[in-house]
């Protein structure tokens, strides 16, 4: 990048996703060695802020990050956001993995990444689950997935109309247990996911103008069956 372009606003977004990843791994890691490396993590990019020239107190806002990882967010409790990929190639097939989580079958899928565009992290998934380098078309649908039933935790889903435009096919290792091409009349099992959804993402793979799919509103969100 050119450094005469480097602006404010890019170094408090390359500050946020080091935090970001640093926070995730202090989350999971059972490690004091890989701690203490995600501290720094944290120190580094608390310096980062603090070189934009605002009046930033570096071990404050260390310290407000650590407190997230166990909190959360401080204020409004939001919904997780996932984003998914509809990858479809000429033969009109869609792009699926077999999760190793669950076994189940279903798209490209991943956690909404810090400093990445939606857009941007369909394209990543896409990659890094599958080998397949794959172009964004435009939003397939916004899906809720509690309300569909495929998630236990609140969490929205946007879903990516995409189109395979190279790589080559490799599952995942840790992952993915296989990922493959598939027509609307060989979908693997156990499958993810509703019947209209997959009509949708052929439809879109094939070329056909689709509109986004999002979840009605209901007359009441709380009543039972709704």
């Amino acid at each position: 990048m050119d450094a005469d372009r480097l602006t404010q606003q890019d170094l408090i977004r390359w500050s946020e996703a080091l935090s970001a990843i640093a926070r995730t791994g202090l989350a999971f890691t059972e490690s004091g060695y890989e701690r203490e490396r995600y501290e720094e993590v944290l120190h580094v990019a608390a310096d980062i802020r603090a070189a934009v020239g605002r009046e930033v107190d570096k071990q404050a806002q260390v310290v407000e990050w650590m407190r997230s990882v166990v909190e959360g967010v401080p204020g409004y409790v939001t919904p997780k956001v996932a984003v998914g990929a509809v990858v479809g190639n000429e033969a009109g097939e869609i792009l699926l993995i077999q999760r190793s989580d669950s076994g189940y079958w279903l798209y490209p899928t991943g956690w909404a990444d810090i400093g990445y565009s939606p857009a941007e992290v369909a394209v990543k998934e896409v990659l890094e689950e599958t080998g397949i380098v794959c172009e964004v078309q435009g939003l397939l649908g916004v899906l809720d997935g509690m309300r569909r039933g495929f998630t236990k935790v609140p969490l929205y889903s946007l879903l990516f109309q995409c189109r395979a435009v190279g790589g080559e096919l490799a599952a995942h290792p840790l992952e993915c247990l296989d990922a493959g091409f598939f027509g609307p009349d060989e979908l693997p099992e156990p499958l993810a996911g509703t019947a209209n959804l997959w009509e949708l993402a052929f439809s879109a793979a094939r070329g056909e103008p689709v509109a986004p799919f999002f979840d009605p509103p209901r007359e009441s969100p709380w009543r039972v069956g709704d």
